[in-house]
């Protein structure tokens, strides 16, 4: 029988004044979502919800 796989547990990070000062300056300069997700070490679902609720746009825009 084949293992279980283990899942690892999420650890939550607040967001700082930094952090979100920079997810501003991404969203100025339109960098695509994933690039910004590589950059900061978060998920493009916690990036798209912060974003969201700063009322900013993230990603392309038409």
């Amino acid at each position: 029988m084949a293992k279980k796989a283990v899942k690892k547990r999420v650890k939550r990070r607040e967001w700082t004044k930094n952090d979100v000062k920079e997810l501003k300056a991404h969203s100025k300069a339109r960098t695509p979502v994933t690039k910004i997700s590589k950059i900061t070490k978060r998920t493009v679902g916690s990036l798209r919800q912060k974003a969201l609720t700063l009322g900013i746009g993230l990603g392309h825009q038409r």
